[in-house]
């Protein structure tokens, strides 16, 4: 059976560590690189309910794409959140990876797999690395043939398989150039408007982003943070397996959007 550090070399392949932000903390995180792997789960973040499943189906290495921990710990302790998940899967002998902004930014990354799913072509990096102009953050870009903005939208459900999303810009705004940035990426919104883009896909972005785009005649999209992202999770679980054909791989089963879409909230006292 594979290590740990078999898989992270894998993956360190599939998702260059080096295309991460510099803020970014990812790689073999938690656990021993020299320990068998027969059981692995992949997750978008570690969370109380994705490490109850890791611990309940004995996996041997989560690999997450939001990493744990994501900022320094000065002490870990049950007192906090990710203090006592690191204290559980320490002691269940889990293992943590974490690939996150280079998963984003890889060759067949969480970016180009959704700009893919929007039909889009000649695609290439919104924000090129230093070292390979060929990869880097983002993507962007043409639809073959002009659209409106709710059939972009309508795509961009139906690939995500959600039931709503967030929208800035008239509906029968036609776009042409589509930059998509997935997770929470609108300080991306100056570099598609310099890549002549009429409309970014992320999946959140702040208030005075929407009133940035807005004012600059530029359409935004906003599925959701999870929704952006999730769907890349239950494709690198099967591409794990391909490559480790003993090994059992699954995408977390319990895992779910803390966001729900409502109609109407209404008081039925």
């Amino acid at each position: 059976m594979p290590t740990v550090q078999d898989i992270c070399d894998f993956l360190d392949r599939f998702a260059p560590l080096r295309l991460a932000e510099d803020w970014d903390n990812v790689g073999l995180l938690v656990g021993d690189s020299g320990r068998q792997v027969n059981r692995l789960m992949t997750c978008l973040s570690v969370t109380p309910t994705t490490a109850s499943e890791a611990q309940d189906e004995h996996a041997d290495l989560i690999v997450t794409h939001h990493p744990l921990p994501f900022r320094p710990l000065k002490r870990v302790t049950s007192e906090t959140l990710p203090g006592r998940l690191l204290l559980q899967l320490i002691a269940a002998g889990i293992a943590v990876q974490s690939s996150h902004t280079a998963f984003d930014s890889a060759a067949l990354g969480i970016n180009q797999r959704l700009a893919e799913g929007l039909g889009l072509v000649e695609i290439r990096p919104l924000v090129g690395h230093p070292d390979d102009p060929e990869l880097g953050a983002g993507r962007c870009g043409r639809l073959i043939a002009a659209s409106s903005l709710a059939a972009i939208g309508a795509t961009l459900q139906d690939f995500l398989g959600i039931s709503g999303l967030h929208r800035v810009g008239a509906s029968e705004q036609l776009i042409r150039a589509v930059a998509v940035a997935c997770g929470s990426a609108g300080e991306f919104l100056g570099s598609a408007r310099l890549a002549d883009c009429d409309l970014l896909v992320t999946g959140e972005t702040s208030f005075h982003t929407c009133l940035e785009a807005e004012a600059n005649g530029m359409a935004l999209l906003l599925p959701g943070h999870y929704a952006s992202e999730r769907f890349a999770l239950d494709q690198l679980a099967e591409v794990i397996a391909k490559e480790f054909t003993g090994l059992t791989v699954w995408a977390s089963q319990r895992e779910a959007d803390p966001l729900t879409w409502v109609a109407a909230c209404r008081d039925h006292s």
